[in-house]
């Protein structure tokens, strides 16, 4: 068994999850900027999740059930987790995105994997309180990707990270195989492999045998 870890936004969902909520209340842009400055590299991870959450300070719920509901996964996504649990292998996400829009994507696409690690929006009243909860705001992948691999008695040689943002980075530099999708050029020397595609990644992980091929 393998422990493969991926990032959700940008890696298994080109959805923008604060994007579509800041949607919602007209500040979409605004989400977009900060997001662009934290996956680059320019303004840290949590600062960039706490400034983003305070501009939903007020969404209405049901508007932000919407807006999770307009989350989903890349082509092949979903067929590639399936042959990886498939194989044998642990299949994790790690993100700073939410619990909610990672469940609704999966839940649609019909597909599961063994562990989330996620944030949270917190809701008072029916409406969002413009805070964010979790793991992954000031905690790190690294810290997360190492507290799995322990509790699976899976050596870190046998971690895969796949990931495209700065955020990325700490699981990426540990992992024992790291993968960048689409990484942006802060993240792209910290890769072993970079990939543009499910069907990619698909091969790449045949070449590592670690999953049958698929074209036989």
């Amino acid at each position: 068994m393998r422990l493969v870890a991926f990032d959700f936004d940008g890696t298994l969902s080109d959805s923008e999850m604060t994007v579509l909520l800041g949607r919602q209340m007209d500040v979409a842009d605004e989400m977009a900027d900060i997001t662009e400055r934290a996956m680059n590299d320019e303004l840290s991870y949590a600062d960039s999740l706490r400034k983003r959450a305070a501009l939903l300070d007020g969404l209405d719920d049901e508007a932000a059930s919407e807006a999770y509901g307009q989350v989903t996964l890349r082509p092949g996504a979903a067929d590639l987790i399936e042959r990886l649990r498939d194989a044998g292998h642990h299949v994790a996400i790690l993100t700073g995105g939410f619990e909610r829009g990672v469940e609704r994507a999966l839940e649609k696409d019909g597909v599961e994997v063994d562990s989330i690690v996620a944030n949270r929006l917190p809701v008072e009243g029916g409406r969002l309180t413009g805070e964010v909860e979790g793991p992954l705001i000031e905690g790190t992948k690294d810290e997360a990707l190492e507290s799995l691999a322990d509790e699976l008695d899976v050596d870190l040689a046998r971690t895969v990270a796949v990931g495209d943002g700065a955020n990325d980075l700490p699981m990426l530099e540990v992992a024992g195989l790291s993968v960048g999708f689409l990484p942006k050029p802060a993240v792209r020397p910290s890769c072993d492999a970079v990939v543009a595609s499910m069907y990619r990644l698909g091969k790449l992980f045949e070449g590592h045998s670690m999953l049958k091929n698929s074209d036989q």
